[in-house]
């Protein structure tokens, strides 16, 4: 079952988010297991949308890669706020 994680980074800049995606997607597509991703500028900060297919891929990212970035040299620094939920409906075009 497909699984959403939503992070909110207090603060945060679009900058950041370059920096921080150069950072822990250094090949420029999706990480495995990561099947959609979406970020945008919001009142306070940056959302970022991420479908994964699974909740253990999703965390072994956040374990393993995201984590270990932070504070990532002109990146993000603390940690975000998060949301998650296993799907129970996804749609696509």
């Amino acid at each position: 079952m497909a699984y959403i994680l939503t992070h909110f980074w207090p603060g945060a800049t679009e900058e950041q988010y370059w920096a921080e995606v150069a950072a822990v997607h250094p090949e420029g597509g999706l990480p495995e297991g990561q099947i959609y991703h979406a970020a945008g500028n919001t009142e306070g900060g940056v959302l970022i949308i991420a479908i994964w297919e699974s909740k253990e891929s999703s965390d072994r990212f956040v374990a393993e890669v995201l984590m270990p970035h932070v504070p990532e040299a002109g990146g993000f620094s603390g940690r975000p706020e998060e949301r998650a939920a296993e799907t129970f409906n996804l749609l696509s075009q």
